[in-house]
């Protein structure tokens, strides 16, 4: 004999398993938060070569140049950096900071692109302990370039804004270089 109540169970198990699922969420409508902008200037000291470089290649593609097949593609390196941030373009202008990430190069043709997943820190001043974030690509060979602020911490909470930056120097040979920032960021 067929029980009456196993239709009943059945159903009343699937109801319950698909509620699990449920996902619940409250908008909250925050109160408004002043909007601040900040502007910053310095430079990024990105050096490869010497006893103590603070970006190097922590990968590199296994191909080889169609041109040259002896010589490897920079296409698909990645280099991790912690590189020192400036006051000003010697390098015994104080240290203000560093930026520590990764940036890949990321164009197959002769002109060098970089996309750029990199921390900018605070370490002196009024800003230390704060950061921003920049997520974007750097055509090299630009004379100015502009990179996406895409978040911060700190000061910096919430952050969106741009980066222009010019190369001050730059040994295409090495890939040492002493990068100028101007930096304006919107944050709470």
């Amino acid at each position: 004999m067929e029980n009456k109540f196993t239709p009943i169970l059945v159903l009343f198990l699937c109801i319950n398993l698909v509620n699990c699922g449920y996902y619940k969420s409250k908008t909250i409508v925050p109160h408004k938060l002043p909007n601040k902008v900040t502007h910053l200037h310095f430079y990024y000291f990105d050096i490869h070569t010497g006893n103590n470089p603070s970006a190097v290649i922590v990968a590199h593609p296994n191909q080889t140049s169609d041109k040259n097949p002896k010589k490897s593609s920079l296409f698909g390196t990645v280099y991790a950096i912690d590189n020192p941030l400036r006051e000003g373009p010697e390098e015994t202008s104080n240290v203000v900071g560093n930026a520590q990430g990764l940036y890949v190069s990321s164009s197959q043709s002769k002109d060098v692109t970089l996309t750029m997943y990199v921390d900018f820190a605070f370490t002196s001043g009024k800003l230390n302990g704060s950061s921003f974030s920049v997520l974007s690509r750097n055509p090299v060979r630009e004379p100015t370039r502009e990179l996406a602020v895409v978040g911060g911490r700190g000061k910096f909470r919430m952050a969106t804004g741009f980066a222009l930056i010019r190369a001050h120097f730059l040994n295409v040979t090495t890939g040492d270089g002493i990068i100028e920032y101007n930096v304006t960021i919107f944050h709470h």
